[in-house]
């Protein structure tokens, strides 16, 4: 084997020698009988470590890896050593020191020269033939040992290096030479490929794509020695940075790089339970963002504007939930349609605003958005054409509506605060139910503050004898009080909040109301006096003859009382005779200057068919009396 083929650079510091001067040694071991030649003046040019760089004749050709200095000075120095033959048993005898019991490295080193220096002068010298095969055994003992550490420690294997030079120096043909040369060989290039694959994993080459990389940098230096450790650091470095880049997308929320640089280090070292561990972090990372982005949108839902980026984060949850249900995307897509539907409220939530006064404004009630056919059937006998064509309203948005017509003290609050002058007051009069005559006449003194019958009204009572522009201001100052819209009710969202679902001819459906259910005229009710209803549902009897306070009777099914009886009420709309054109959406239909309003629901003392769902009629904006009050809606 040509052992020069095995390795191409030099260069390293020799440690385990310390820059030994081997012409040095020999004059301390044999000082009386050596003469140490030298012949510096005729060789001046130095190397850098001092050693002469005149032609070295065989010893000149040596190119192995490691610091061929120390063989230079052993092959130039040992030629001008001038050792009488007076002197060899003196050496032997130094160099048998040197070898020791223990074999040392520098003990055997320091006996190589001599035993050179020996055979120069008596090459078949068998002691010092046997002493240089022990002191070159120690040496490569020494070396292996050092190849054995230089995973771990750089400078073991450039030790292994500089012994290479002198063993390749002392005998190059030697099988355990040539042995240790290619084990030296291989650890140099283990050493190099580890080094650039460590290079690699720092600049981010890590070689997953099958370009020239660490990876392939490491799974040589396995091929080259199963297990070694440094390169299976490196292999576990290189699927570090594969799980780091997928930690770094799952950040950017883009989990579907992050399954692929999973899915790429898994084939690193298959087997091992770090890419799962990797999955479920980025998994729980990913269900973090999930509940964050939806606990974010559940913030904004409850500030002005915040349909639109609650609608982003519900889209960004859905790209990157996983397959399957996601019960937060589910839960955001439900609150965000109840949001476009109800605002901050719920279907049937019962809530009062309070006022810049300290006190509450009346008792609201959430009307669920949805659709049903206004105005009356085809074949109803008791409608006129103006509860006609039947046709369809929706509504996408839900409302609040007061549970109760607005009562006298609510009134009376608005009235204290303002100082407005209502309509009855100002003109001096209203209609009122005389007992006497059974007949709704004209009485001087009576307002707001006035019963049915024109005494003085408790303030759980609903307010009467206020016309539309009462009402309306009232709705205003409740708006301003708030900093909420309220408004009266749109002519469509009463009947649609009368019928609560229902379709039939009434409120309550098809045929006579349950008795006590609502404050109708029944048959079998009684004026003071003792008057009947000589038009009523028969045999009913709710026990009372003009209105009765709010609340007394059942709410119907979206939890609103009265709206069918005890007092008609005051819608927001200008009259029209029909439905042709009417708005579709659930808006008011308002002509500019109109003189007249519509009148919804029955009252106290209203007729069975002025009692069904889809009755209407017409006054005037200025009417006072005894059966018309109103209640507010709130938009939401």
């Amino acid at each position: 084997m040509s052992t020069g083929k095995l390795h191409g650079r030099g260069g390293g510091r020799l440690h385990a020698m310390r820059q030994l001067t081997w012409c040095g040694v020999l004059v301390a071991s044999v000082a009386a009988l050596v003469a140490c030649g030298r012949d510096d003046a005729a060789n001046p040019e130095q190397t850098p470590s001092g050693v002469p760089t005149r032609d070295r004749g065989d010893a000149a050709s040596i190119t192995i890896s490691g610091d061929d200095r120390a063989a230079a000075a052993l092959t130039w120095n040992v030629p001008n050593v001038e050792l009488s033959l007076d002197g060899i048993p003196a050496a032997k005898r130094d160099a048998s020191r040197a070898l020791g019991e223990d074999r040392l490295y520098a003990d055997a080193q320091s006996a190589i020269p001599l035993y050179l220096a020996i055979l120069k002068r008596t090459p078949e010298d068998k002691d010092a033939l046997g002493g240089l095969d022990r002191a070159l055994t120690a040496v490569l003992a020494d070396a292996d040992e050092a190849l054995s550490e230089s995973d771990d420690d750089p400078s073991a294997l450039r030790r292994a290096h500089d012994i290479a030079a002198v063993a390749r120096t002392v005998r190059a043909e030697d099988e355990d030479v040539v042995a240790f040369l290619a084990r030296v060989d291989r650890a140099d290039r283990i050493a190099s490929l580890n080094l650039a694959g460590e290079r690699d994993v720092a600049a981010g080459r890590l070689g997953e794509d099958g370009s020239v990389g660490a990876l392939d940098r490491f799974r040589e230096v396995l091929r080259l020695q199963n297990g070694q450790a440094r390169a299976m650091q490196g292999v576990a470095a290189v699927e570090s940075g594969l799980i780091r880049r997928a930690e770094l997308a799952a950040r950017q929320r883009d989990f579907d790089t992050a399954a692929r640089w999973l899915a790429i280090a898994e084939q690193v070292r298959p087997g091992m339970d770090t890419v799962t561990d990797a999955r479920a972090r980025v998994e729980a990372f990913r269900l973090a963002q999930i509940r964050q982005l939806h606990d974010e949108s559940l913030v904004v839902l409850g500030e002005r504007g915040g349909l639109a980026p609650a609608r982003r984060n519900l889209a960004e949850i859905l790209r990157i939930a996983p397959t399957g249900n996601v019960p937060a995307a589910s839960d955001l897509r439900q609150r965000i349609e109840l949001a476009s539907r109800y605002g901050l409220f719920r279907p049937g939530q019962v809530f009062t605003d309070a006022l810049a006064s300290a006190a509450r404004g009346p008792e609201m009630v959430v009307v669920p958005h949805g659709g049903f056919r206004m105005g009356a059937k085809d074949n109803d006998a008791d409608a006129p054409k103006a509860e006609k064509p039947q046709h369809y309203v929706r509504f996408d948005r839900g409302f609040a509506m007061s549970t109760n017509e607005v009562t006298v003290g609510q009134f009376r609050r608005f009235m204290t605060a303002t100082g407005h002058r209502a309509r009855a007051a100002r003109r001096g009069f209203s209609t009122v139910y005389d007992e006497r005559s059974g007949n709704f006449v004209r009485r001087s003194g009576v307002d707001w503050r006035s019963d049915y019958a024109g005494n003085a009204a408790a303030d759980d009572m609903p307010v009467l004898h206020v016309d539309a522009h009462d009402a309306e201001a009232y709705t205003v100052w409740l708006s301003v009080q708030t900093g909420q819209r309220y408004r009266l009710p749109h002519e469509s969202e009463f009947e649609y909040a009368l019928r609560a679902g229902r379709e039939g001819r009434s409120p309550w459906g098809d045929g006579l109301p349950r008795n006590r259910s609502g404050n109708f005229t029944g048959a079998g009710d009684r004026s003071p006096s003792g008057r009947e209803w000589s038009n009523a549902f028969s045999p009913y009897r709710d026990g009372y003859w003009g209105p009765a306070k709010v609340g007394t009777f059942s709410a119907n099914a979206y939890g609103l009382h009265d709206l069918a009886g005890n007092v008609s009420e005051w819608t927001g709309d200008c009259w029209h005779v029909g439905y042709r054109r009417a708005p579709a959406d659930g808006g008011a239909w308002i002509n500019p200057g109109c003189r007249t309003r519509v009148i919804r629901g029955g009252s106290w003392a209203s007729s069975p068919a002025q009692t069904r769902a889809a009755w209407r009629m017409s006054t005037g904006l200025d009417a006072t009396n005894a059966r018309i009050g109103f209640r507010v809606v709130r938009e939401i």
